[in-house]
């Protein structure tokens, strides 16, 4: 059984002009990591132009489809009745997505499917993770 869940979602971006034009999206989660969730822009919707991921904690996008969380880099909230913002600060600046909450639930529960909330310390090998540390650290 695979421990890998990826789901593609199509993201809103909002930008200053009243345009919002839609970007491919991807969800990533691991079960080898379970507390992290992955989002991942393609190059052509970043102002890099280089493929840019988002890693934050499974359980501020569980809570922000509910309620307004986050107070650091990433940031997500419900936005009326169908779609949930998330927002990722950076240096560079801060870039607004739109995504349908439906999306992101049936992300969570497949997440949730693989790793049960509260059972995540069980996927976790801190022995091997002590010896990635480790390894480089030399």
């Amino acid at each position: 059984m695979s421990t890998v869940i990826e789901q593609a979602v199509e993201a809103r971006l909002v930008a200053a002009a009243p345009r919002m034009p839609t970007i491919p999206a991807t969800l990533h989660y691991d079960g080898r990591d379970p507390f992290a969730v992955r989002m991942s822009f393609p190059a052509p919707a970043t102002l890099e132009g280089v493929e840019v991921y988002w890693t934050f904690g499974r359980e501020l996008l569980t809570h922000g489809v509910e309620n307004a969380v986050g107070d650091g880099d990433v940031r997500v909230r419900p936005y009326g009745y169908d779609r949930t913002v998330l927002e990722f600060h950076a240096p560079e600046g801060t870039a607004i997505v739109h995504v349908q909450t439906g999306d992101l639930r049936r992300f969570l529960q497949r997440t949730t499917a693989l790793v049960p909330v509260g059972q995540e310390h069980l996927h976790v090998d801190l022995d091997q993770d002590l010896a990635d540390l480790m390894r480089d650290a030399c």
